[in-house]
This record gives structure tokens, C-alpha cells and sequence, in this order.
């Protein structure tokens, strides 16, 4: 593994010099947050060593290196996931290559659906905690101490102090963001009622398919996580209508131009 890892890094360095201390990755529907990317390095997945490629609709699969609010960031314009038949370790092998590259700052976006009535399609919500029921665990085998410890804590893996410069920046420009506690599920089906209705018993409020091994994986690494949803649709415990990829794209653009803003402004003051 850190091999693989070390070969990644050694190729990602011959595109560029820039050593940025925070990273974003881009959930489904989201892709157009890179166009804010000022003298972008585009770096595809497929050209770098042992990357996994996505293979979920709208997912592009490249890494741009470039500026945003004046500041050195790297952007994953799209992700894999866990029902793509990724192992759980390659599902973090981004995360594990942008620590090693000295990412400290991640922000980890995401499309969910809400097991909430009071997050509506096109709501943002920051991630306050979460619910790993995906059934695996990335830290699952041997654990490489260069990585992190054996045993790291989960208690706060959602950054309180940037949590609250969210909030802040949100209310300077006059939106609302709101909060809620995110629930991985394995995928790709969608929940059925009964599934929906039992995650809300367990006081989830959104639910989605990604982001939960990553944010492990960031905090076994040591870095300071944001979580952010886009809420894409109403779950069916509150409506009987089916969902499609197609709704969930069209919501999530709802939020785009207010998510900008704050990934400008929160990239400027972190």
C-alpha cells in the first residue's frame, strides 16, 4: 500500500510544484464547482499511478491543481464508491495520496437524499456527525503507522471550529445553511421505505453512499474534515414518488452558486 501510495505522489509531483493545504472533492452533480479553479493543472485519474477511475454517472475523474481565493488548492472532480466493487482501501487511496502530499484542510461534498422533513431539495447541510452502515470499515487490516494509529478517535470527525466559520460565512451573504447527521449505506439501490424509516429511528438525517470511509480515512491521517451535503431529494417515507439520477443532478444544481461562495470564502479564511 505505501508503495502504491508513494508511486501516486512521485507522478502527482511532476505536474506540479504547489503543495496545497486544503483539498475539495466534488460529489454527484457538483462538477461545475471546479470551473471557480484559477491556472488549473488538470491531472486525469487514470494517468496517475494506482489511482482508481470512477465509474458513476457525472463523476469525471480528474485532479486539478490550481488557485481559489488566492490560495493553492487541489480539486478530485469526482470520486469511486464502494458499490462501484472498490475495496474500502481503494475507495481512500485518494485521500491517503493527498496526505502524503500535505493536504491538512478537507472539504468532502456530497449528494444525499434526506430522511429529514426539514431539508429540502437544494438545502446545503454541513455533516455535524455521522453513521457508518456501509458494513465495512477502511482501517480494517494492518494498520501502517506512518498513517496514523491503530485506534483513532471518532469523537468530532467534522471540524467544530470550521462548522462554525461556515455558519459565519452564510450568514454574512445572506443564505441559510443547516446541519444534520449524515448515514452511509453501501448502494447503488436506493432505500426502500421500511430501510428509510429505520435510519431515521437511528437519528440520521441524511443519507448517501460515500464520504464516510474518506472522512475516516482523513482522521486516521490527521486532517481537519468539512462534511457537506446538497440535499437532492425527499426520501420516500415522505412521498411515494420514484427517484431518478436525472432529479437528483437537476437538485443539486439548486445549490450551486450559494456553495460557491462559501467554498471561496471558506478556502480564503481557513
Amino acid at each position: 500500500m505505501i508503495k502504491r501510495i508513494t508511486q501516486a505522489v512521485e507522478y502527482i509531483r511532476t505536474k506540479t510544484n504547489d503543495v496545497p493545504e486544503t483539498a475539495l472533492i466534488l460529489g454527484t452533480g457538483l462538477n461545475s464547482i471546479a470551473d471557480m479553479i484559477k491556472n488549473p493543472i488538470l491531472i486525469p485519474y487514470k494517468s496517475i499511478p494506482n489511482f482508481p477511475a470512477s465509474t458513476a454517472p457525472s463523476h469525471v475523474g480528474k485532479m486539478i491543481v490550481g488557485d481559489i481565493s488566492g490560495k493553492k488548492v487541489i480539486i478530485l472532480q469526482g470520486r469511486v464508491h464502494f458499490y462501484e466493487g472498490y475495496s474500502m482501501q481503494e475507495v481512500t487511496f485518494p485521500i491517503r495520496v493527498l496526505n502524503q502530499l500535505g493536504v491538512k484542510n478537507i472539504i468532502i461534498t456530497n449528494a444525499a437524499g434526506s430522511l429529514n422533513e426539514n431539508l429540502v431539495p437544494g438545502n446545503i447541510a454541513l455533516i455535524t456527525d455521522h453513521i457508518n452502515f456501509m458494513g465495512a470499515n477502511p482501517l480494517i487490516g494492518e494498520n501502517y503507522d506512518d498513517f496514523g494509529e491503530r485506534f483513532p478517535s471518532m469523537h468530532e470527525p467534522y471540524n467544530q471550529k470550521i462548522r462554525k466559520l461556515a455558519m459565519d460565512i452564510a450568514f454574512e451573504n445572506n443564505f441559510i445553511i443547516k446541519e444534520g447527521i449524515y448515514v452511509a449505506v453501501a448502494g447503488p439501490s436506493l432505500e426502500t421505505t421500511a430501510e428509510c424509516k429505520m435510519l431515521i429511528t437511528f437519528g440520521a438525517d441524511l443519507v448517501g453512499m460515500s464520504t464516510v470511509p474518506e472522512v475516516i480515512a482523513a482522521i486516521h491521517g490527521g486532517m481537519n474534515v468539512l462534511g457537506i451535503s446538497i440535499v437532492t431529494n425527499l426520501s420516500n417515507v415522505f412521498h411515494s414518488e420514484p427517484h431518478s439520477q436525472e432529479e437528483i443532478r437537476k437538485n443539486a444544481a439548486q445549490a450551486k452558486s450559494n456553495l460557491k461562495t462559501l467554498i471561496q470564502e471558506l478556502i480564503k479564511r481557513m
